[in-house]
């Protein structure tokens, strides 16, 4: 007769009528390691530690000294930790910001020719600091110093107000076709809503987890600064036998002094006179946005001082150059109304400008000197 099969086990049973013993138990998934609630426990409090103790513990960690007329590297303009440490130290150490963006970081210049340099030279000490973003539109401006400038609170503030960004429904952000603009990550991501921002739900998502989150704050700084804008894990696979500690040891990149553009007057670079398609201000989205910054900054109990300009007004048509008359008179109308401090200084000779609204190194040296000599700053 066959030996009959032990239906619970399916194993044969011995032939001296005991059980045979049963095949190992065989683990439920494929994983190695298995953690106990306790350990769990301990890898969800080291987790937690890190998410909230890590960004602190590196800014002891990594060296940042403040170098006269220092302004945040042009590869870095994305890294918005380091312009909130920079922030809260240029706050510590000086008594006047100059926000606002590439032409207050000097786009054609060197970081000794921006508009900082020459206040400074003439105030004849480091009273003031670059904290200028290349490609801070309004819109941007309004959610950089809402979520990454706290540290600036109680201080003297120049503000630019560039007209460049209500030139024209495009640089307004109002059409609806798809255009890829800077710092989208500091834009409104749901409302209001920005026609040319076509971002897919989850990365805006992301965007706000990322300026509310220090830690997702401290990693892109980590990309930023130290991998070449990769993740690590993008990083390892372009140098796979390099040691990806490494990079983290050279230190911060240095203040930039490089020149972007060559500082070439506009009526070099055959740039002609045109006419600019001026948005109404009560309708600008960058206007308003404007409005909200300055908001911030008096809520945090600053002194802000409005700089509009410089524009290149030489550069516009007859009937542009009216409109863009009317755009300063409004703009003036409001911060009166306000009762915010502001200048809208005389156009600069025509040689001193580069572009649109850019100054030479020359236009930013009499700007300063003009701010001076009308007691605007003391």
């Amino acid at each position: 007769m066959g030996q009959k099969l032990d239906t619970e086990s399916g194993a044969k049973p011995a032939t001296d009528g005991h059980p045979a013993p049963r095949p190992p138990e065989v683990a439920f998934s494929s994983n190695a390691v298995r953690l106990s609630v306790r350990q769990w426990v301990v890898v969800g409090l080291f987790a937690l530690v890190m998410v909230f103790g890590a960004p602190s513990l590196w800014k002891k960690v990594e060296k940042f000294d403040l170098e006269p007329d220092y302004r945040v590297p042009y590869d870095l303009s994305g890294d918005y930790w380091l312009y909130d440490r920079y922030a809260r130290l240029a706050a510590d150490r000086y008594d006047t910001l100059l926000i606002g963006d590439s032409v207050i970081w000097g786009q054609y210049v060197t970081r000794q020719q921006t508009l900082s340099h020459y206040l400074n030279e003439l105030a004849g000490r480091e009273r003031f600091a670059n904290l200028g973003l290349d490609g801070a539109h309004p819109a941007a401006l309004a959610g950089l110093l809402e979520h990454y400038a706290a540290g600036v609170k109680g201080k003297e503030v120049v503000l630019l107000c560039n007209p460049l960004w209500m030139s024209s429904p495009r640089h307004d952000l109002q059409e609806d076709e798809e255009f890829r603009f800077n710092h989208p990550e500091l834009v409104p991501q749901f409302v209001p809503r920005i026609p040319c921002y076509k971002e897919e739900t989850s990365r805006r998502i992301g965007h706000v987890i990322g300026r509310n989150v220090p830690f997702t704050g401290w990693t892109n700084h980590l990309q930023q600064a130290y991998f070449d804008r990769m993740s690590i894990p993008q990083w390892t696979l372009e140098h796979p036998s390099e040691d990806p500690l490494k990079p983290l040891t050279q230190g911060l990149p240095p203040s930039d002094n490089l020149l972007r553009h060559q500082p070439v007057p506009w009526t070099r670079q055959g740039i002609k006179p045109q006419g600019f398609p001026w948005v109404e201000l009560d309708e600008s989205f960058q206007w308003h946005s404007f409005q909200r910054a300055v908001e911030v900054l008096e809520r945090r109990g600053n002194r802000v001082f409005v700089l509009v300009g410089p524009f290149n007004e030489h550069m516009l048509n007859a009937a542009s150059r009216r409109r863009y008359g009317q755009i300063k008179q409004a703009i003036g109308a409001w911060l009166e109304e306000r009762h915010v401090a502001y200048a809208i200084p005389r156009v600069l000779p025509s040689e001193e400008y580069a572009d649109a609204s850019h100054p030479l190194s020359d236009g930013y040296r009499r700007l300063a000197q003009r701010l001076f000599e009308e007691r605007f700053f003391k």
